[in-house]
């Protein structure tokens, strides 16, 4: 049997069905100052001056069940922010503050305080100040420890200044910058294969990662703040995309615009081992590996072809490593994204 994200009990196309049907009604929350419609990173709001503020939200999935597992919850906080700063970085937002939500069947002293732990030391990475939050005590929602973490974050970012890619255009290039592994994603269908179907151990030596699980699933999700900080000071960006749920096609539509088309070649990717393990051990198709997990992606920039030798140079001095994946092609078919 093949394992898909849905048998692993997850249905990311449900959620995006229903939202598109209650577009108009969402939409009718906005006012003048509301500058996008739903589906992009980061939400637009204008304040004054020409000042917009980015915002996003989200939370760090099933994640949470490998730290309960290895019983090591710090980069749990980490992967919050640096999930959250990415989603409004994408937008040229420079982040100010963060809020975070913990909630618990029963408050577990070592969890919670290293949860704040990693919040704290990722907020201080990226210079981000955290305001406040909410811890919840919640028994008889969940169950057996288990808990949850989710976190708010605020930037700011000059209206000519917002990166959405509008003036992706054809011929231009499309740059994967590489992820350290699975991020904040396809926890679900991890949980599931290992610690369900092959019943494996948090501790359990893989000699294909020449790792542990636990030290490979719990690497901390990348800020790509100080990269794109560093990239945009040297070429012309046109668009960002965070690869997280959905994978590079889902993500990567957000931003581009209609009449073109983002070939990406998947010969290309330099797909790192945690994903062909995963692949070979649940008989995963290729393209539902694409469709759950990043493959090492876990940004990507689009530029115009210009700058490919200036990006050459920098990939020698920058991490983490990046590499041209696609261009940017008239679209035949409405198509905003191939796999190819």
């Amino acid at each position: 049997m093949s394992l898909t994200y849905k048998k692993a009990g997850v249905d990311i196309s449900l959620a995006g069905k229903i939202i598109k049907d209650l577009k108009s009604s969402i939409a009718s929350t906005f006012n003048k100052n509301v500058l996008t419609d739903i589906g992009k990173f980061g939400g637009f709001y204008k304040i004054f001056n020409n000042k917009v503020l980015v915002a996003s939200i989200d939370g760090v999935g099933t994640k949470i069940k490998i730290a309960k597992l290895a019983n090591d919850y710090i980069v749990i906080g980490e992967d919050i922010v640096n999930h959250c700063v990415n989603d409004i970085a994408v937008h040229n937002a420079t982040p100010l503050f963060f809020l975070d939500y913990i909630a618990m069947e029963k408050l577990n002293k070592r969890a919670f305080k290293q949860i704040l732990q990693g919040i704290i030391k990722a907020c201080k990475e990226n210079n981000v100040a955290l305001i406040g939050g909410e811890t919840a005590e919640m028994p008889g929602i969940y169950y057996n420890g288990m808990f949850d973490v989710a976190g708010c974050i605020i930037g700011i970012v000059e209206k000519k200044n917002i990166l959405d890619g509008k003036n992706i255009k054809q011929g231009d290039v499309v740059i994967g910058i590489a992820s350290n592994g699975l991020h904040t994603n396809g926890f679900s269908m991890v949980n599931k294969l290992f610690f369900e179907i092959k019943k494996y151990k948090i501790n359990k030596y893989i000699k294909e990662l020449k790792n542990t699980l636990k030290n490979e699933l719990l690497k901390p999700h990348i800020s790509y703040l100080p990269l794109i900080k560093k990239l945009s000071k040297k070429i012309k960006i046109k668009g960002i995309a965070h690869i997280t749920g959905g994978g590079i096609k889902d993500n990567l539509e957000r931003i581009i615009p209609d009449g073109v088309c983002a070939n990406i070649y998947k010969e290309k990717i330099d797909v790192l081992p945690i994903f062909k393990f995963i692949q070979k051990a649940g008989n995963i198709s290729e393209k539902e590996m694409f469709k759950t997990f990043n493959m090492g992606v876990g940004l990507i920039i689009v530029t115009a072809k210009k700058y490919v030798n200036e990006l050459i140079k920098l990939n020698k001095s920058i991490k983490p490593p990046f590499y041209i994946i696609g261009e940017i092609k008239k679209s035949l078919d409405n198509k905003k994204v191939k796999l190819l």
